[in-house]
């Protein structure tokens, strides 16, 4: 009876220890699993981490707008422009340069220099909206303080071209008087976008995303 009991004892006393020892060395693979899966990740994020938070890169854009309330031909009519500029995620900051028109009237200068904030306030598959407040100088003009306010409608012909029709109002002032004009016009954007860089597949995701 003694043996048959110590024997009982000891079956009992194997199971419990069995049942309490698999799931300590399960649950210590999972965790090890886990904490390696988890450096590996960390690993890409840290390499990638700044272009993920906030994508950066820098873009050129040539526009060619048309004052549409000026009375003349298309040389008084005609504004173009070059913009150089750097995307921080949703936002732009550039400078642009260019002529109010393709005529200069005396000793007044048709040349600027913008400094141009733009945000992007709407954005769907290839297409977005823009808006954009400026503010810079016409050299040697008599009105040579100009801001501007426009909005733009964008579609990304690629990751790193992309088109928009623009619209908006360049106010100009001087000592003696002051003046506005508006205008539309069409802008052609280049990305400068490193191939199978993080920024390029992001922004390729979102341009043929439908959600």
């Amino acid at each position: 009876m003694k043996i048959l009991f110590t024997f009982l004892f000891l079956s009992v006393a194997a199971c419990l220890f069995g049942q309490s020892k698999i799931p300590a060395v399960s649950k210590g693979a999972i965790a090890h699993g886990q904490s390696k899966k988890a450096s590996k990740d960390t690993v890409i994020e840290s390499d990638t981490s700044k272009e993920n938070k906030e994508p950066r890169y820098f873009y050129a854009t040539a526009g060619a707008n048309i004052f549409v309330n000026t009375k003349g031909g298309a040389a008084k009519r005609f504004s173009p422009s070059i913009e150089l500029g750097r995307t921080y995620g949703i936002f732009d900051i550039g400078l642009a340069t260019g002529r109010i028109n393709s005529l200069s009237s005396g000793s007044d200068t048709t040349r600027f220099i913008e400094f141009r904030p733009t945000i992007n306030i709407f954005s769907k598959g290839r297409f977005s909206e823009a808006l954009c407040l400026g503010g810079g100088y016409v050299f040697k003009a008599k009105q040579g303080l100009m801001t501007e306010i426009c909005n733009s409608i964008n579609f990304n012909v690629s990751e790193k071209v992309a088109i928009a029709v623009v619209q908006g109002y360049y106010f100009f002032d001087g000592t003696n008087n002051s003046r506005s004009t508006q205008y539309m016009g069409f802008n052609l954007t280049y990305n400068f976008l490193k191939n199978h860089s993080v920024n390029k597949q992001r922004k390729k995701a979102a341009i043929v995303s439908d959600k």
